[in-house]
């Protein structure tokens, strides 16, 4: 049987991120005397008080990537979130005057930002963030930076984790296994390779996009709605922003495309980002040793997979 983190290591796993934090913000000049947790997942988020600052330090990682990789990934979105700043995109821009670049320490790989307070008044409104995503789609058109075609997608994650769900069948029933494996047999080359995506879809405009689903990573500010968590930024289709949200983001964020003049989502793309997110969900199984709350986190898309008839 697979060996599960308890909670006790998650416990310890969040104070070493704490304490690597706090130990990165004092070298960087910062006083620290009552840092605070704010939130716990796949990274531990830090305020870093009474500075006005919190630290990111991602602790869940794909076993495909390394601490380097981290912080090149971590690079990428603060530079990203730096040039939407300053085009004037209402986001949470990196807090530049204690480090533009991702600080190493202790094993982590650590980013900081303003504290920004949240406006706890109301749930989230779904319905307006997917509108509001192609605000952000239209923003990020012009962006110069360099991006790998659906890297967010994690293709080699993707296939990797299925030998390890291979060997793992308390993670994952066999049979959903093999029938993901066909399925991403056929999703894979169109994730891989742009010429073969725009094969398969031609006149598909391509550009810049959030990465992970913008409408949950718009952060209720006291000040107003702003973009966040650009830590998967990627070059592809719009529609990989809205997958698996269902119809009624969809129509929302289709109001949002022709309120900025920018082309609404295409119902075959979203059908191919849809099959390829749910295949994700399942490889994302194979992290469960380091999370275990991931199965049920990810249980609704895959309830969802296993609903749908399986393709011929």
């Amino acid at each position: 049987m697979t060996a599960f983190a308890t909670p006790e290591d998650i416990a310890r796993r969040t104070t070493a991120a704490k304490d690597a934090a706090v130990a990165a913000g004092r070298d960087l000049g910062l006083t620290i005397t009552e840092p605070k947790v704010l939130y716990e997942l796949f990274s531990v988020v830090v305020h870093l008080a009474p500075s006005p600052v919190v630290a990111r330090v991602p602790v869940v990682l794909p076993h495909t990537e390394d601490l380097d990789a981290t912080t090149a990934r971590q690079q990428r979105e603060l530079d990203v979130a730096r040039w939407l700043a300053n085009q004037g995109t209402p986001v949470i821009p990196p807090a530049d005057d204690v480090s533009a670049k991702p600080v190493q320490r202790d094993g982590f790989s650590i980013t900081f930002w303003p504290f920004v307070e949240e406006d706890r008044s109301g749930e989230p409104d779904y319905v307006a963030n997917s509108e509001k995503a192609a605000e952000l789609h239209a923003a990020l058109k012009d962006y110069p930076g360099e991006l790998q075609f659906l890297g967010t997608a994690e293709p080699q994650f993707i296939t990797e984790s299925f030998r390890i769900l291979e060997k793992h069948p308390d993670l994952l029933d066999p049979a959903d296994r093999e029938r993901a494996e066909r399925e991403w047999a056929q999703l894979e080359p169109a994730v891989r390779e742009q010429a073969e995506f725009e094969k398969r879809f031609p006149g598909i405009a391509l550009q810049p996009i959030h990465g992970d689903c913008p409408p949950a990573n718009i952060f209720a500010s006291t000040n107003g709605p702003l973009f966040s968590d650009f830590e998967l930024i990627t070059y592809g289709p719009v529609e990989w922003d809205l997958a698996s949200l269902g119809p009624d983001l969809e129509a929302a964020y289709n109001r949002g495309a022709r309120a900025n003049n920018t082309r609404e989502l295409d119902d075959k793309v979203l059908e191919f980002v849809n099959a390829v997110a749910a295949v994700r969900a399942i490889a994302y199984l194979s992290v469960t040793p380091q999370l275990p709350q991931i199965a049920e986190f990810m249980k609704p898309l895959i309830d969802t997979w296993r609903a749908r008839p399986t393709p011929a």
